[in-house]
């Protein structure tokens, strides 16, 4: 899925966590989105960003960042983010990611940096 503009409050981060959902009920367990088109991200888009991999990964599904720029990649880092995605530097490379480690633990749910308070499910 190619997003594009900014992605910040009142924008389309609603959508991009409704469209995840909708894909994943229809059976997706693959799912990209393509940054290349994003130059800016704030908290809002991060909230939304996060609340998406939360979604893919309780279905069991994958889920690859394609094409984030520094800025967008800088923002990730800042508030430790970054752990908790797939990062690949375009879409093809996204692509490939998804199709050889669907299902497999790294992939679907990174799993957090050691001294985060996120908890593993058993």
């Amino acid at each position: 899925m190619g997003l594009s503009g900014k992605f910040v409050a009142g924008s389309d981060g609603p959508f991009l966590r409704e469209k995840v959902k909708d894909l994943i009920d229809a059976g997706a367990k693959k799912l990209v989105l393509d940054f290349t088109e994003v130059p800016y991200i704030d908290s809002t888009g991060l909230g939304f960003l996060a609340g998406s991999r939360v979604t893919a990964q309780n279905a069991g599904a994958s889920l690859v960042l394609a094409g984030v720029n520094e800025h967008v990649k800088r923002i990730l880092d800042g508030v430790r983010l970054t752990p908790f995605f797939v990062l690949a530097a375009n879409e093809a490379e996204a692509v490939s990611m998804v199709n050889a480690k669907a299902g497999s633990p790294e992939t679907a749910a990174p799993n957090p940096p050691k001294g985060s308070k996120a908890r593993k499910k058993q």
